[in-house]
């Protein structure tokens, strides 16, 4: 999500807390469900209630409880299990056809029926739009979707892509009502009509409010009756007084781990606060301009790749709630290995750092500006960025700055290529190491850095895509992973962690924060 910016990457935004604190929030008999209405606050905006436009964590936590995909990620799991499907597989050895049952009695929340052909319609339409902010990049082996009947969907696509499963069970697989929804051009009125087991009753600048989907036909079973998102735009102060006021039983997404210890201390004897930690392949990467003069210098990227602590930011910027990330692939993820660490080491080293400078002919101070975002990928952002700068700096090699500038007016001198080093995350659309190599090489990547990936883009990732057993594709993504440290695109900074922090009496957060990013609604409950 984007790096979802955050895929395509919901291409980056961290939810920090102390690693030091691990509630478990896990139900217990008949406590978990009465039926009560749930409030969690988020500092993320949702951008978007048409699927054919949102990519970024808010919109696709929206569409992930309105919207049904074909398929789902079940909670803990990273393979996809049918949802409006029946079943689902692919029909030849090369991976380029998938067929797709529908389950029998799919409605949507207005009584609409579903069928293959609002299937078709939504990947049709979502292509035809293609919205800049919208998952369409996401399928570019799609050819064509056809629908022999009402309840088969067949897809063809244009090159072997084994990912395909996994990238219909996203949120960028939603299915809209044909009925409903204009084929050329973006629903604009905040409204949604899916099949989850949520509908979206309102949606404004403040807060989007939802209840059970009584048409719902599918495996979640809601232990609430109904959840509001209160948005907080990036306002951590506002969230974290809204929990300490109770007007929230959820704080998800923004709180600084200092926030948290603030929450946690007050609130210490009182038993009214818990912190539940999740696992997350949340990554963030410094990404280089290659065109520029200063970071297009591969002398100068591995002296960073040599200078920079990971262990100290992890330490003094987030407290323990990252953790220091070797490659572009993150731990957890078939496929993960530790270039990085094997290239460069953990402990920064000047005499390494002077020598690939050296080597380069530069013998003088480097100048650089690290370019940074306030709120886009984590609260901690422009802390981490400055703290790097002072690493470098500390080994008389660089002089070093930050900048920080507004994510939209950030976006665009990126892509016009004003930056030289600039930060990115990335929250994964699927867990699978194809969505953290294959987004980032090649024409229309996300990173925007005029990096010429070669064998990467050419030979390797097309192998991985024709291979269904995911397993199998070890070799050719360490060997990614290794010309990437090579190369020295991008450097790897951290592996994030997921938490929420919640009133006493509610459960279920440990069903909403896994790998797959996906925020079950469903799975929250709170006693009376």
């Amino acid at each position: 999500m984007n790096l979802r910016t955050q895929w395509p990457a919901l291409p980056l935004v961290a939810v920090l807390a102390s690693g030091l604190l691990t509630g478990c929030g896990s139900e217990d008999g008949d406590a978990a469900s009465n039926g009560s209405k749930i409030v969690v606050g988020m500092s993320d905006d949702v951008l978007a209630t048409d699927p054919a436009s949102g990519y970024d964590p808010g919109s696709w936590l929206l569409f992930n409880n309105v919207f049904q995909s074909l398929l789902g990620f079940p909670k803990g799991g990273t393979e996809p299990q049918p949802d409006a499907a029946q079943s689902c597989a692919f029909s030849d050895t090369a991976t380029r056809v998938y067929t797709c049952t529908l389950r029998d009695g799919l409605k949507f929340s207005n009584g609409d029926p579903l069928t293959s052909e609002d299937v078709k319609f939504s990947f049709d339409r979502m292509l035809k739009i293609d919205d800049p902010d919208g998952p369409a990049v996401m399928f570019p082996t799609l050819e064509k979707v056809e629908t022999p009947d009402e309840k088969t969907v067949v897809f063809r696509l244009n090159t072997a892509d084994a990912t395909f499963p996994s990238k219909i069970a996203s949120g960028a697989g939603s299915i809209v009502n044909h009925r409903a929804y204009d084929a050329n051009g973006l629903r604009e009125d905040g409204k949604a009509v899916g099949s989850g087991p949520y509908k979206l009753d309102s949606f404004d600048d403040n807060k989007a409010v939802f209840s059970v989907n009584e048409h719902y036909s599918g495996s979640a079973e809601p232990q609430n009756s109904g959840v509001t998102l209160q948005f907080f735009h990036g306002d951590q102060d506002g969230l974290k007084k809204a929990l300490e006021k109770g007007e929230v039983d959820i704080a998800y997404r923004g709180l600084t781990a200092r926030a948290i210890n603030e929450i946690e201390e007050a609130d210490r004897g009182n038993g009214g606060i818990e912190v539940v930690e999740g696992s997350s392949a949340e990554v963030q990467h410094l990404v280089f301009n290659m065109d520029d003069p200063v970071a297009g210098r591969l002398g100068v990227r591995k002296a960073m790749a040599y200078l920079i602590d990971r262990d100290a930011l992890m330490h003094d910027v987030y407290e323990g709630t990252a953790t220091p990330l070797y490659s572009i692939i993150p731990a957890g993820v078939a496929g993960h290995n530790t270039a990085f660490f094997d290239t460069y080491g953990a402990r920064p080293s000047k005499a390494k750092a002077k020598a690939a400078l050296k080597e380069e002919g530069i013998t003088e101070k480097v100048e650089l500006t690290l370019w940074s975002t306030p709120d886009r990928y984590g609260p901690a952002t422009d802390q981490q960025l400055e703290a790097i700068a002072k690493q470098l700096n500390a080994s008389g090699l660089f002089d070093a700055d930050v900048k920080s500038v507004e994510f939209a007016q950030y976006e665009k001198d990126v892509a016009a290529g004003k930056y030289g080093v600039y930060v990115k995350g990335w929250v994964p659309d699927y867990p699978d190491a194809d969505n953290f190599t294959g987004p980032f090489f090649g024409e229309g990547n996300v990173l925007d850095n005029n990096y010429d990936a070669g064998e990467i883009t050419e030979t390797l990732l097309p192998r991985t895509a024709a291979e269904s057993d995911r397993g199998a594709t070890d070799k050719e993504f360490g060997a990614i992973q290794d010309q990437v440290a090579e190369d020295v695109p991008l450097l790897p900074i951290w592996q994030g962690k997921q938490y929420a922090v919640v009133q006493d009496g509610v459960y279920g957060l440990e069903y909403c924060l896994d790998a797959s990013t996906v925020f079950r609604f469903w799975e929250l409950s709170k006693s009376s």
